[in-house]
């Protein structure tokens, strides 16, 4: 018997719908539903352990997979089953993760894993931007401690109108392609992509998203009601002692506030940090530490967040002595690596970041296969953030989530401005060798730079800024914050990175930690980080003002060329035998694509060497050549036979056709070797097609003036003229009379 489901239908009032329902699978789970929009299923699950770790945060995992078989596809590679997420799985993950992990209480610390599956995929849903919806809905209906139901959802402009949740195709046409995370009454998230839209807009387009948020919201909260909602669970809290809370604030709060004031560097604050904490912890007896040092360090940290917080908010002061609107300093430097085709060095007070481009064919795309998206990438960045950057040393084990979004975000941000009709697929990598502040940010300034050294020719320089806030809800103090140090997002209560042009907004990515933000302190932070971004924008410009005209010279020259289908083969030759023998003559790399809708080929030749390219381009010419009747062409004689000579057009080589000994002259000639011989250059008119061979036909004669008196002879063969494949017994009159047996009848 099938089990009573429950199900609530959330209208997106354009036809569309998104349900939510449970009941029916995964029941053993703490919490489980499906959400469908069209033939798009999401099944959500959420566990989390009664017995809390051994560890002082909140254990959790957001899982996001894609199944193949969502989309009646097979998995790629040798192994046909789903491995390692992909980076679009990843970036899901990162998305929901973001919305819910502040949501859980402080003191929480039962390992809870959240996952969500793609089952069934619809090409008009984009399923990533019911993930947080999904999540969310699970949770409400367990019994974990939960503050509040949150959705996330995709805002799209098409033609200046605002969508929710657009589609593949609409996303195209799209100059915005946003995922805002949100409860009902605080905006929480908010990541994507824009084309170079204002601050004005981009609000314009989160006010539109959270409103659809709040009927998503209300939804869950009938959801869980019908299918009855359970009492929270009980869990361990953490201990608290409030006199001794008071005891380390009072020892702590004017020492960490004067270090604080002194605008020291990082190496600096934090030996003097430690030093405080230190001299607290030796106040208590090793017995007492034992007991009650986890305490100590934590009502330690709380005092010194209070106190670089009331810093900020009571004298407009920061750790390292700037105001809220400075910037540090920075010096920039392109062509730092001598063999790469593009590099750029970008430094922000204690944060740098070292760029490189490399410049490929489209055989070098970034390839994307996932059930809900096949593709590839011309242009994709990838950052790389070592241990040593922080001055740490760590196990090394893969790249993590934190690098695959903050290389996402930093290729959002520039590949707008990549023009369309940029013929190479290009890498840039960021390499971050210094990090006290957004080196995401970095990594963006690092890449425009770098992209211009390598003659990619952007539309625009792209600069980007990392944004905080720091706030007192009691007495309605805030203080906004350009360019943040590390201290500073891990203190503060929001951390903004926005990235754009001179002219508008490209990209951004937003975390808010505060309750209720208004939108009067959004404006205000997005204008402040529009100042910052053009003076980090002027830096950039100071260094290079615009891409270099060309590649460099080592760097490889890209030439691109249309060819009729007919020729694709001709170009390849037989087991690849043609374009692999022209790779290795003329040092080039050879890429044919055939366009599906035209079926001409597309062919990339990529080299550092001119004489290489043009020789390749020479090929081409000749296949693709094809003479005009009546034109004159130069030829050359490769082949003598007994019957005419074969010649090549000079300017064609490998287009050859047969010079007939009748066409040599106007005498009649008996040794074709008594007008030309190998190697000889001459001119030729071409006649077309012979119509009685079916050939070309040339003629050497046809340029010669016709001698006086000449008369026209009967044909030297009623057969035609090119016997080379067939029998010619009988009709070889060149060598003079033969002596020949009488026929017999």
């Amino acid at each position: 018997m099938i089990p009573k489901t429950f199900k609530e239908v959330i209208d997106l009032g354009d036809g569309r719908e998104i349900s939510i329902e449970t009941g029916k699978l995964a029941k053993q789970a703490h919490g489980s539903v499906v959400v469908q929009s069209g033939k798009c299923m999401l099944l959500c699950t959420v566990v989390s352990n009664y017995q809390a770790s051994d560890v002082d945060f909140l254990p959790l995992t957001v899982d996001y997979r894609e199944k193949f078989a969502a989309a009646g596809r097979y998995p790629g590679g040798f192994f046909k089953r789903e491995a390692r997420p992909s980076d679009g799985e990843v970036l899901t993950m990162r998305l929901v993760d973001r919305v819910l992990r502040p949501l859980f209480p402080k003191d929480y610390h039962s390992e809870t894993q959240v996952m969500i599956q793609l089952m069934s995929h619809d090409e008009n849903v984009m399923p990533d931007a019911m993930a947080g919806l999904a999540a969310s809905a699970a949770i409400q209906l367990s019994d974990l401690p939960f503050e509040c139901p949150i959705s996330e959802v995709r805002v799209g402009r098409v033609d200046g109108e605002l969508i929710i949740n657009p589609t593949m195709e609409q996303l195209k046409n799209s100059d915005i392609d946003m995922v805002i995370g949100a409860s009902e009454d605080s905006v929480m998230m908010v990541e994507g992509e824009m084309g170079e839209i204002s601050e004005e807009e981009m609000v314009e387009a989160i006010k539109f998203a959270h409103e659809a948020i709040k009927v998503q919201c209300a939804a869950q909260v009938k959801l869980a009601e019908a299918f009855g909602k359970k009492e929270t669970r009980e869990y361990e809290p953490e201990t608290e002692d409030e006199e001794l809370q008071k005891k380390i604030h009072d020892m702590a709060y004017d020492k960490v506030y004067a270090v604080a004031k002194a605008g020291s560097s990082k190496k600096e604050r934090s030996e003097a940090f430690a030093a405080i904490k230190e001299e607290i912890k030796a106040t208590f007896s090793e017995e007492e530490l034992e007991e009650i040092g986890g305490l100590v360090s934590k009502y330690y940290h709380k005092a010194e967040k209070e106190a670089v917080r009331n810093l900020t908010l009571e004298e407009g002061l920061r750790l390292d002595g700037r105001k809220t609107t400075d910037i540090r300093p920075i010096w920039c430097e392109i062509d730092y690596l001598p063999s790469v085709h593009g590099s750029s060095i970008f430094t922000r007070g204690e944060t740098q970041a070292l760029a490189t481009v490399t410049l490929g064919t489209s055989r070098e795309a970034n390839q994307i296969d996932m059930p809900s998206y096949e593709g590839e990438e011309t242009f994709y960045l990838h950052y790389n953030f070592p241990p040593f950057s922080t001055g740490e040393a760590r196990p090394i084990r893969g790249t993590s989530r934190r690098e695959v979004g903050h290389g996402n975000l930093a290729q959002r941000a520039l590949k707008g401005m990549v023009p369309e009709d940029c013929p190479y697929t290009v890498r840039v990598v960021s390499e971050v060798l210094e990090s006290n502040g957004s080196s995401s940010m970095a990594t963006v300034c690092a890449g425009t730079m770098a992209l211009m050294d390598a003659g990619v020719q952007l539309k625009k320089p792209v600069s980007g800024i990392a944004m905080g806030l720091i706030t007192d809800t009691e007495t309605g103090k805030y203080a906004v914050l350009s360019d943040i140090l590390g201290d500073e997002d891990h203190l503060g209560d929001m951390d903004f990175k926005v990235t754009g042009t001179a002219d508008g907004i490209t990209a951004c990515q937003m975390d808010i930690k505060v309750k209720g933000l208004s939108y009067e302190i959004l404006v205000k932070a997005l204008m402040q980080a529009r100042d910052g971004r053009m003076h980090i924008l002027g830096k950039l410009v100071e260094t290079i003002a615009e891409p270099r005209p060309e590649v460099k010279s080592y760097a490889p020259k890209i030439i691109t060329r249309i060819i009729p289908g007919e020729f694709i083969g001709a170009l390849i030759g037989k087991g690849g035998e043609v374009i692999q023998d022209l790779q290795k003559k003329s040092k080039t790399t050879i890429v044919i694509n055939e366009d599906p809708d035209t079926e001409e080929g597309i062919v990339e030749i990529l080299g550092t060497d001119q004489d290489g390219i043009d020789m390749v381009l020479k090929k081409i010419d000749s296949l693709l050549f094809k003479p005009e009747v009546g034109s004159v062409y130069e030829v050359k004689v490769i082949k003598v036979l007994d019957f005419g000579a074969v010649v090549e057009y000079t300017d064609a080589p490998g287009n050859e056709v047969l010079l007939h000994v009748s066409e040599l002259a106007w005498e009649r000639t008996e040794n074709v070797t008594d007008v030309v011989n190998l190697g000889d250059v001459i001119d030729v008119k071409y006649l077309g097609i012979d119509p009685k061979t079916k050939k070309e036909k040339v003629s050497r004669k046809a340029l010669l003036p016709k001698p006086e008196g000449y008369k026209e002879r009967p044909p030297r063969d009623d057969r035609g003229g090119d016997r080379r494949g067939g029998d010619r017994r009988g009709n070889d009159r060149r060598g003079g009379d033969r002596d020949r047996k009488p026929r017999r009848d």
